[in-house]
């Protein structure tokens, strides 16, 4: 990927986990490499985070609600997503194609504006084994979502146990997927992206 991809819009898609408070971190290695951060959170996803802190981290308000009609859009267009921590509920509904919250709009519109997405489902083990999550992740993968999730990615606790593994979220790893995204397509089409 070229600087100027780099350099370009990354929204950053909160869900609500605990994981969440720590979102500040993924801002600050996407600013370090180069991007313009916005944060828009799920209403529950906003619980978890200081609105006020990542508004001074990013220069940017923190949505979570749908404008009203006619409003201004105060947050500049996306050029990549990342959904982390993204819920078993926002991966799900986002397969299914609904759009009750503003990130899932985003993720919608995403796919069809065909914006490189990242998302790293996070929930606890028990929920992770249900078979309408794999059956997701495998139609966001289909559609050319990179989904990092596994134990290769994340260990996931019990019910109630996922905060203790908060210092071992790979906020990282969803930046490199971004890279690996965008080197691979300028492989593929060099120059075509302007």
């Amino acid at each position: 990927m070229g600087s100027a991809v780099r350099s370009g819009v990354l929204y950053i898609l909160v869900c609500g986990s605990p994981i969440a408070r720590d979102v500040g971190l993924l801002v600050d290695l996407a600013q370090r490499d180069g991007w313009e951060v916005c944060v828009i959170t799920t209403p529950d996803g906003r619980k978890f985070v200081d609105t006020a802190a990542l508004r001074a981290q990013t220069g940017h308000v923190v949505r979570s609600y749908y404008k009203n009609p006619g409003d201004h859009d105060v947050l500049p267009p996306a050029d990549a997503m990342i959904v982390a921590p993204a819920t078993v509920n926002t991966v799900n509904k986002w397969a299914a194609g609904i759009t009750d919250t503003l990130v899932l709009g985003l993720l919608v519109e995403g796919y069809g504006f065909g914006i490189p997405t990242v998302v790293m489902p996070y929930t606890n083990k028990v929920m992770a084994m249900h078979p309408s999550l794999h059956d997701s992740i495998a139609k966001l993968r289909s559609w050319g979502v990179q989904v990092l999730h596994g134990d290769d990615v994340v260990r996931l606790g019990g019910p109630g146990q996922n905060d203790r593994f908060r210092s071992q979220f790979p906020w990282r790893r969803a930046l490199q997927a971004l890279q690996t995204h965008f080197q691979a397509a300028d492989r593929v089409e060099p120059g075509a992206r302007s």
